[in-house]
């Protein structure tokens, strides 16, 4: 009878951790951007792709793909040809790469609130969907940093292009904004 008691204790402890999640940390994530992510992110809120398609249907968002842009070897000899993979994300997306990193210059901070300023013709209630891959904290990141700016409708789709693909949606070739001051 003890025995079987330990075992249904476990059981609920060990299903409780795992109901438990990802904790969000206080600050961004600085590294290991791709691995596990929690269920929620403080100042924003969680977007699923069927939510996502209707609101998008609805014209009610602004889309940012936050993936790092490809960049070239360190080592490759130069004029070595390189041609990297091109970058497939949700249709009428603003491709704005590295602003989803723990750690950013002030300089791309700057430039990042411009593009939303810009993106959002200076509406800080407008919806603001944040993505980049599957499980990625940059989107993460991006969508915290979007509500500490003052975002009222920050929104993260943590399922990303990944995600979205999954669901036959369709993707298109994307080319990132470079930063420009």
């Amino acid at each position: 009878m003890i025995r079987l008691a330990l075992a249904l204790l476990l059981i609920v402890v060990i299903g409780g951790a795992a109901k438990a999640g990802v904790p969000e940390p206080d600050g961004y994530r600085l590294d290991n951007y791709k691995a596990p992510v929690p269920d929620t992110v403080k100042g924003g809120h969680v977007i699923h792709t069927a939510a996502l398609k209707a609101l998008l249907d609805k014209d009610g968002a602004v889309l940012i793909d936050v993936l790092p842009a490809p960049r070239r070897p360190d080592g490759m000899l130069p004029g070595a040809p390189w041609m990297p993979e091109p970058r497939r994300d949700i249709p009428g997306s603003i491709w704005l790469p590295d602003v989803g990193r723990g750690a950013i210059s002030e300089q791309l901070d700057r430039w990042f609130q411009r593009n939303l300023s810009i993106a959002t013709k200076e509406d800080k209630s407008k919806a603001v969907v944040f993505y980049c891959l599957a499980q990625c904290w940059m989107s993460w990141n991006a969508t915290k940093r979007a509500a500490v700016y003052g975002y009222t409708d920050a929104l993260w789709y943590p399922d990303g292009t990944e995600g979205w693909a999954a669901a036959g949606l369709p993707l298109a070739v994307a080319t990132p904004r470079t930063i420009v001051e």
